[in-house]
């Protein structure tokens, strides 16, 4: 038998400390490629804006810009010296934070920053804000510890009034995130991305701000429109014994307007209301206050639209999504929320706004916001720009260890609440692909009850399937949920009928097309199938207008897989950039018409068409330029990227050779990427290059990254000529390992323990494994530790 091994996990990495912070400027680090938002980052600018728009004050203060930060083994909680200067919200790993450091699970992240304590008139308070720091976080202030919250994607709020100096005050943060080796929600952040999975982020990620407020004072909204009704129920949580005054406009005309008690519901009457809808996503502003003793002592301003989204029967009985009572086609496209400079942070708060006007503009009325939750701004943004969404929970760790389901229940719990105001937001989806799935119909019972104004899409692809084939049954798919949702790739399906619920496609499309000069990864151009620029157009209309045909027969809304290529895949409308879009914005609205006819404004947005020239015919022309002579290393490393997508492999492997021939130490980071990247086996000449310079490539790409790769290139170059036939010579295999030390070893023993395990060889397997586990287990998925430990105790 021949094994194909896949390696996804992270060791720790020693720790070395350089107490040289205050010479360090800000500098983004080196990335394949950036956004044209990048250049206007600075500590001076980094997301100034208001963080927080359905709840705004105006007596508050930024804390983005530079902090210090350290990493440190986990258990180390002596004197913490600072390594340099961090611009925060970027994360560590990300070029825009200045550092681009991986964080393991056995290290955790410092932060430092001293503030000014602002002016406090008699009884305020000072309250400290998080947008979101990821995952498990201790905030002290002046070495007093103030609070503690666990949760990648939830914001939390301290009071940190009482542990205040005057004059200035030292904020400390200490961040643990193990990632995808933890309990927690991580999405698709996992420490050795592999397609489908990117670059994690660690630490804060979004807005750190300040705010001072009354020692009584508003501290939440929950609004909830009733169209049916002409009512916004609205509960606003503020000590008890006070009054509420809400009151709405249209611009600068009242509406209306409600007093009640504190705490309870009340009811805010919009008479014939306008309704918000993608097409005209009208929003009213609302005022308010905090009064008592007939004083205002606290006020905030807000806003609503009145929207219903629902499930019911068309005029044929046909189920279907409606929108503010009408039958509503959610043509959607599943958007990941990655940045090439940023990972989970967006470069500027325009930046953030592009991707959904870069969608409408495409012609698409729904996003599904998958597995990520966004800043505030982002749904603000898809408020007032006029976009349905489907917001995805965030999937609890897959292999399900001990504590990660009510890691994800309390998360998603914080996830429902702390977006519930977003008239957007339209459909809540609890599970995608069976990632993590478990008590699907309590969860499903669960999320309804909680928030019965939104429908439920309890399982996105529990039906999955791959080129017309199903990847595992399910018996007793979409119960109770409001919708039958299932994944086709590449093309799209018709989901089963049930009995009050709509029919989705909830993902399809996954076309690779590669655009050169526009990559996150210049050796891959991942996709379910791949096309050239110019076939994209008719291979994608086609899929649209059999999405019409199935329209027809009950669809109610599909999901294309992607707006944006995502760092190793390139299957997205427009480039990880956001600088190429592959079919014109006007052309895509045309295609997108039959299913979206009313699109009302559309944003102005600008990115280049891609170049639909045959890509055999320039990489010919380059080809001859090679065989002329040209050998510079842009030349060549562009050479290696058409080859691939020409189809010569041989001319790629020539190419890439070529380039890093000519490379001499010491190489540039982006240099030792394009290595990692062409250097597929020990025999590639990159091989020699990496592991002769092993410190600076560790230093580079991450040392358990750096470790995986060769461990993969001495599978493909020196183990798998000899794993033929179904009982390879182990013996020969171990010889042909040995020279290459612990990574060798580690391989071998991956790739026994699995070729074992597969083959039922249970008196080979049992000791081997044991091996495996004891000496590299901290490098191994929980789900795998739990499978191979499982097979270990039932054969020994």
């Amino acid at each position: 038998m021949k094994a194909r091994i896949i390696l996804l996990i992270a060791t720790a990495l020693p720790f070395f400390s350089v107490n040289d912070a205050k010479s360090q400027e800000y500098k983004m680090q080196n990335v394949p490629i950036q956004t044209r938002w990048a250049k206007e980052v600075s500590p001076a600018n980094a997301l100034k804006e208001y963080p927080r728009p359905q709840m705004v004050r105006p007596n508050w203060t930024n804390l983005n810009g530079l902090w210090e930060y350290a990493i440190t083994p986990k258990n180390l909680d002596s004197k913490v010296i600072s390594e340099g200067k961090i611009l925060v919200p970027y994360p560590i790993e990300s070029a825009l934070s200045g550092v681009k450091k991986a964080l393991l699970p056995d290290q955790q992240l410092f932060y430092k920053k001293t503030f000014s304590k602002p002016v406090l008139k008699f009884g305020e308070r000072l309250l400290l804000h998080f947008g979101a720091v990821d995952w498990q976080t201790t905030v002290y202030v002046n070495s007093k510890e103030v609070g503690a919250h666990t949760g990648g994607y939830s914001s939390f709020s301290i009071d940190i009034t009482d542990a205040l100096t005057s004059g200035n005050n030292l904020l400390m943060l200490k961040v643990w995130d193990p990632t995808d080796q933890g309990i927690g929600p991580h999405g698709k952040q996992v420490l050795n991305p592999a397609n489908i999975y990117y670059t994690p982020t660690s630490g804060i990620w979004q807005t750190v701000w300040m705010e001072v407020v009354p020692a009584e004072h508003i501290e939440n909204l929950v609004m909830t429109p009733d169209i049916d009704k002409g009512l916004l129920n609205l509960k606003v949580k503020a000590p008890a014994g006070c009054k509420i005054e809400a009151t709405a406009f249209d611009g600068k005309i009242k509406v209306s307007a409600v007093i009640g008690n504190a705490g309870t519901d009340l009811q805010l009457v919009v008479k014939n209301p306008k309704l918000w809808s993608p097409e005209s996503p009208f929003l009213y502003d609302l005022t308010i206050k905090l009064l008592k003793d007939g004083k205002v002592i606290d006020e905030v301003k807000s806003y609503f639209g009145m929207r219903k989204i629902s499930i019911a029967k068309d005029s044929k009985g046909t189920d279907r999504i409606f929108l503010n009572n009408k039958p509503y086609y959610n043509l959607g496209t599943l958007d990941q929320g990655f940045w090439p400079d940023g990972l989970y942070t967006a470069p500027t708060d325009e930046a953030l706004a592009f991707d959904i006007k870069a969608i409408k503009a495409m012609g698409f009325n729904t996003i599904r916001k998958h597995i990520k939750v966004e800043p505030a701004r982002w749904y603000y943004h898809a408020d007032k720009l006029g976009m349905l969404v489907w917001q995805d929970f965030v999937n609890p760790n897959q292999g399900l260890p001990e504590g990660s389901k009510e890691e994800f229940e309390k998360e998603s719990a914080a996830e429902m609440a702390q977006l519930h105001n977003y008239p957007s937001i339209v459909c809540w989806v609890l599970f995608n692909e069976k990632w993590g799935q478990y008590d699907q119909q309590r969860l499903s019972e669960w999320v309804k009850k909680v928030d019965p104004s939104r429908i439920l899409n309890g399982h996105s692809g529990e039906l999955l399937y791959v080129n017309e084939q199903l990847r595992s049954p399910s018996p007793n798919a979409y119960v109770s949920a409001d919708m039958t949702d299932v994944h086709a790739y590449p093309d799209p399906m018709m989901s089963i009928k049930q009995n009050g619920k709509a029919q989705v496609c909830g993902e399809f499309g996954g076309i690779g097309v590669f655009i050169p000069e526009h990559q996150w990864l210049t050796g891959s151009a991942w996709g379910y199938i791949q096309e050239k620029p110019a076939a994209l157009k008719a291979k994608y209309k086609i899929m649209n207008q059999h999405l019409q045909l199935f329209e027809k027969q009950g669809l109610s809304g599909s999901i294309y897989t992607q707006p944006f290529d995502v760092e190793g895949e390139q299957n997205g409308l427009m480039t990880y950039d956001r600088e190429v879009v592959k079919i014109p914005f006007a052309e895509l609205r045309k295609i997108h018409a039959p299913l979206n006819p009313n699109m009302g404004t559309i944003p102005v947005v600008t990115a280049k068409d891609a170049d639909l020239t045959e890509p055999g015919l320039l990489y010919s022309a380059m080809l001859d330029q090679y065989i002329a002579g040209k050998r510079d290393a842009t030349f060549l490393k562009k050479m290696a990227m058409m080859a691939t997508q020409a189809g010569d492999k041989p001319g790629a492997e020539l190419a890439g050779s070529a380039y890093i021939a000519n490379l001499k130490m010491p190489l540039s980071e982006e240099d030792m990427a394009s290595v990692s990247q062409f250097t597929k086996s020990t025999k590639d000449p990159g091989f020699a290059l990496m592991n002769t310079n092993a410190a600076a490539f560790k230093k580079s790409m991450g040392g358990r990254k750096y470790t995986v790769a060769m461990m993969n290139m001495i599978l493909k170059g020196e183990m798998e000529p000899l794993m033929n036939g179904d009982n390879p010579d182990w013996s020969a295999i171990a010889t042909a390992v040995k020279p290459y030390g612990l990574p060798g070893e580690e391989i071998l023993l991956r790739a026994k323990t699995i070729g074992f395990y597969n083959k039922q060889d249970w008196k080979n397997y049992v000791p081997t494994a044991s091996s495996y586990l004891e000496k590299f287990g901290a490098n191994i998925k929980e789900e795998e530790k739990q499978m191979f430990q499982a097979a270990i105790d039932q054969h020994k």
